[in-house]
């Protein structure tokens, strides 16, 4: 009987959210996080893998609106890649963009990560969980499960699968770790599962500068299909990041003390939302931040909220690493006697934009003028745009996605 590894990741990121009616006092600004040189290279690698996991999600899915978490996707194949053996390792380091670095610096990289990104911001929630599950009797290795206990803080559980509640306690750990807005991720468990993998992200931020709901109004914005869609239009004048070129306006948004932000690429008149990805690299990437300047900005941004899941077996096959699918010739022999292969990679992601958070319905409209204040850019967000949730001192990407499509929300 061939036995199976699931990878279960789940991706969650709400933010530009707050319940609160008063203005943000967030204090000081973020001190840096300090990165060594090998983990300043590993931020750049894991960043090329960003760009290409959202360029191959897109080219496999029939979806309009395409949100992944790289980080998350990252950590839990890191989790499986310290059980690869052979060449089932190496392809896995050529999908995930690992070279020139020791499994010491790779592995030190992601704690430093999931140590220092939850605290940098006291007005942000950011929470990075792992956990493995096995099935009971099931021989995993001590190297193994010290590894992901010493650099991913993973919880380890041996669960009886053969029982109805073995699935209820997955999807609850699941849900617990998101907030409740994931409440499950796996329907049932196959009779040759032996271990699941999981990675949960759960990130709620609050603007640093907050869109006022009253000025707020429906709005067209047309969409993937060249159809122009109402949408209600959130709508703000204040100092921002910014810049542009031949291709894009380009807007960063920071949010609570700016140690993280959201980046808005919006194409221009003569280009697409594939056209800027099939262009983006990391270097053009963060030339682009480094050219941003702040300056007054006419900001209209609309509501939006996207849920996806994925399958991303074929994805990461395209990106390099067929072999960890397959039932004959993977190497897992650093997780277990027994033989294993990858089964699925399933990437859940919920993401909502707005003003604080909730619900509102549109009261007023205030139109942006051009000829009123010549000298101010104006980013008005009414078609297909890319936008990257990172950290600022490192660099590092949370999320990203492409949004062909908002529904009135």
């Amino acid at each position: 009987m061939k036995t199976t590894v699931y990878l279960l990741l789940v991706g969650l990121f709400t933010f530009g959210c707050t319940t609160q009616n008063d203005p943000l006092h967030p204090g000081e600004d973020a001190k840096p996080i300090i990165l060594k040189a090998s983990q300043q290279q590993r931020v750049a690698q894991d960043n090329e893998f960003a760009l290409d996991l959202l360029k191959k999600t897109i080219a496999d899915s029939k979806e309009t609106n395409v949100f992944v978490s790289p980080l998350s996707v990252s950590i839990a194949l890191g989790m499986a890649w310290n059980g690869a053996n052979g060449e089932t390792k190496t392809q896995m380091e050529t999908a995930l963009k690992m070279s020139g670095l020791s499994v010491e610096d790779i592995n030190d990289y992601y704690k430093v990560m999931q140590t220092t990104l939850p605290t940098i911001d006291p007005t942000t929630k950011l929470s990075i969980a792992n956990s493995l599950w096995y099935r009971t009797g099931f021989p995993v290795k001590t190297d193994f499960l010290k590894v992901n206990s010493d650099y991913f803080n993973t919880e380890v559980r041996e669960l009886d699968f053969n029982q109805a509640w073995a699935v209820d306690t997955i999807n609850n750990w699941c849900s617990r770790k998101t907030n409740k807005l994931i409440p499950t991720i796996i329907d049932d468990i196959s009779s040759d599962a032996m271990l699941y993998l999981i990675n949960a992200v759960y990130f709620k931020g609050i603007w640093r500068n907050k869109f006022d709901k009253k000025q707020t109004a429906e709005s067209n914005f047309t969409n993937d299909a060249n159809k122009s869609v109402l949408v209600n239009m959130m709508y703000q004048k204040d100092t921002f990041k910014y810049t542009s070129d031949a291709d894009a306006q380009y807007l960063d948004m920071p949010y609570g003390n700016k140690a993280f932000s959201m980046t808005v690429i919006l194409p221009t008149e003569t280009k697409t939302t594939a056209d800027i990805l099939n262009s983006l690299t990391v270097e053009k990437w963060n030339s682009t931040l480094t050219n941003m300047t702040e300056q007054q900005v006419f900001v209209r941004l609309p509501r939006f909220k996207v849920e996806n899941k994925f399958v991303l077996n074929d994805v990461l096959k395209t990106m390099g690493m067929p072999l960890a699918f397959s039932a004959d010739d993977a190497d897992f022999s650093k997780i277990s006697t027994i033989k294993l292969f990858i089964s699925a990679v399933i990437h859940k992601t919920y993401v909502t934009v707005d003003e604080e958070g909730t619900e509102a319905a549109a009261v007023t409209a205030i139109e942006l003028i051009n000829t009123s204040v010549p000298n101010y850019p104006v980013f008005t967000v009414n078609k297909p745009f890319v936008f990257v949730i990172r950290e600022q001192s490192t660099g590092v990407i949370l999320f990203i996605g492409k949004i062909g499509n908002v529904e009135k929300y």
